[in-house]
């Protein structure tokens, strides 16, 4: 049998086999090469005991890692790829990682210290949150009831906490039935008619909603018996939904509207789409009075009032800072003062002098402006400056009613009434001092409304019937509350059946009726 010549090796393989050896020979000169120069491994020293002067160091805590199950190569375990060795190998894996994950999700059931628990950012400070628990929302918790009206020892007091505290949730639905507006409500008001309760609401996407509180679901049940031939027990056992209207009036939030004082059938509108409207009752139409000339400008308008006095003039503010005045006989002109550098989130007219006006911006000032006075160039005047108060934190809204006292809200959880005396003998323009803005009252009150829920605002009752000054305000338990311009509270308004923060709530103007809204679109009404 004839001997395998040997196969010839290829000058690749040849060129390779020269550098290993030159790489070799390298290394083990580089490894004489310092263990003569004293650089090589050599014996290990003995470890010097600690003498009594040394102390010894503490040992480093070492914080445990956790265990992940390690990912193992199938080609060096010798393992064929596509083989039931290798799909077993694979499920084993991804059951092992699934564990691990499981482990990681599990709830701890102990008690747990935040210092121990904490992952990211500076040491725990345990005082950091007191602030913010201390004015959290509890829901359904009262914070003022019949034990507070039991102790008032002021007879007037304790009859008017009585009175309030005895209007009663409308029973007619249950508010979570009554949803007025698809969205979120913004504002929110009474037509001025005392004989027949009639609620107007604005959510956040322009449309305007309109509920009858004479209404009845018994009314509703026969009302849907006549009209669908039903049998009476067939429409006894159905929930009747309440006869609610509503019209889409703007593209954006209505922020706010305003009935005229001189028309009852006349309501304003004001809305983020930069528009006002005149909506006609006894029309059934809906008029654009004022937006912009140009109809690619963005100028939200968060508020909208009418002059008192004269039937034609009426003011509204925007959200970047300026307010507007506008003659009705005249629309295309139009009177715009810059009043703020930031946002003014509401402002309100003297009912009794309206050439006063208070703005609430988020500046963190509420001011108080005199019209009578302007200076600066025409086309950029500014109405006299009578006085600042300036709050911690930014204020939502400012309120005057007819005694010449302004009611703000303001993120620093505060509701601040200021009283100013005499304002009809006021001469043009004058300087208030800081003493006259400072507050008359103050009211710790939670305003942290977040995202979700509309500003607080607190709103006067335009003309109360036993002539004591009072005004109502949201309340983030869930009620509703009132409180004197003294700032005594007479009454915390719930009930059974709401379900979230009735955070718009209103008076009507003449009798003892008090609306509010939420987030949900839905109606709170109590008389």
């Amino acid at each position: 049998m004839a001997k395998k010549q040997p196969a010839e090796i290829s000058d690749y393989e040849r060129h390779r086999l020269e550098n290993i050896a030159q790489r070799d020979k390298l290394l083990k000169q580089l490894a004489l090469d310092a263990s003569s120069a004293g650089l090589g491994p050599g014996q290990k020293s003995k470890p010097v005991k600690p003498t009594a002067t040394q102390k010894k160091k503490p040992a480093v805590k070492r914080v445990k890692e956790e265990i992940i199950p390690r990912r193992t190569s199938s080609r060096i375990a010798g393992i064929e790829a596509d083989s039931e060795v290798a799909k077993r190998k694979a499920e084993d894996e991804y059951v092992a990682v699934q564990e691990a994950a499981r482990v990681k999700r599990q709830r701890i059931s102990g008690p747990l210290d935040l210092s121990e628990v904490q992952v990211a950012g500076k040491d725990w400070d345990k005082n950091l949150l007191v602030d913010v628990v201390s004015r959290g929302a509890n829901p359904n918790e009262r914070t003022f009831g019949e034990e507070e009206i039991k102790e008032t020892t002021d007879k007037e007091l304790r009859a008017l906490r009585e009175k309030m505290s005895g209007l009663e949730l409308y029973d007619g639905f249950e508010p979570n039935r009554i949803k007025i507006t698809p969205e979120r409500i913004y504002s929110l008001g009474f037509h001025p008619n005392p004989e027949r309760p009639l609620i107007f609401a604005g959510d956040k996407l322009g449309n305007l909603g309109l509920f009858d509180a004479s209404q009845s679901s018994a009314g509703v049940k026969q009302e849907a018996i006549k009209n669908e031939d039903q049998d009476e027990e067939e429409a006894e056992e159905d929930n009747p939904t309440p006869n609610i209207t509503s019209f889409h009036l703007h593209t954006r939030t209505i922020s706010s509207f305003q009935f005229s004082p001189h028309n009852p059938s006349h309501l304003y509108t004001s809305s983020y789409d930069s528009s006002l409207r005149l909506l006609d009752l006894t029309k059934s139409s809906s008029t654009e009075i004022y937006a912009p000339t140009d109809s690619t400008l963005d100028e939200p308008i968060s508020g909208v009032e009418m002059d008192p006095q004269t039937p034609h003039l009426l003011y509204f503010s925007r959200l970047d800072g300026h307010v507007g005045r506008i003659d009705t006989r005249t629309p295309d002109t139009v009177d715009i003062f810059e009043l703020s550098e930031k946002k003014i989130g509401g402002f309100s007219l003297n009912p009794s002098c309206p050439h006063f006006v208070a703005t609430a911006s988020l500046d963190r000032t509420m001011r108080i402006w005199d019209l009578r006075k302007l200076s600066g160039r025409k086309g950029a005047q500014l109405p006299a400056l009578c006085g600042e108060h300036e709050s911690r934190l930014s204020v939502s809204h400012a309120a005057f009613n007819s005694a010449g006292q302004v009611a703000t809200a303001s993120y620093d959880d505060t509701v601040k009434i200021h009283t100013f005396e005499g304002m009809s003998g006021w001469s043009a323009g004058r300087d208030l001092t800081e003493k006259e803005m400072a507050p008359s009252a103050v009211i710790r009150h939670n305003n942290q409304t977040g995202r979700w829920v509309t500003i607080l605002r607190a709103q006067w009752q335009l003309h109360p019937p036993d002539n004591v000054q009072r005004f109502c305000i949201g309340n983030m338990n869930r009620f509703v509350d009132i409180y004197t311009s003294k700032g005594e509270q007479l009454a915390q308004l719930g009930g059974d059946g709401i379900t979230a923060v009735p955070a718009v709530a209103q008076f009507h103007p003449t009798n003892d009726w008090v609306a509010s809204g939420t987030a949900s679109g839905k109606l709170c009404l109590w008389m």
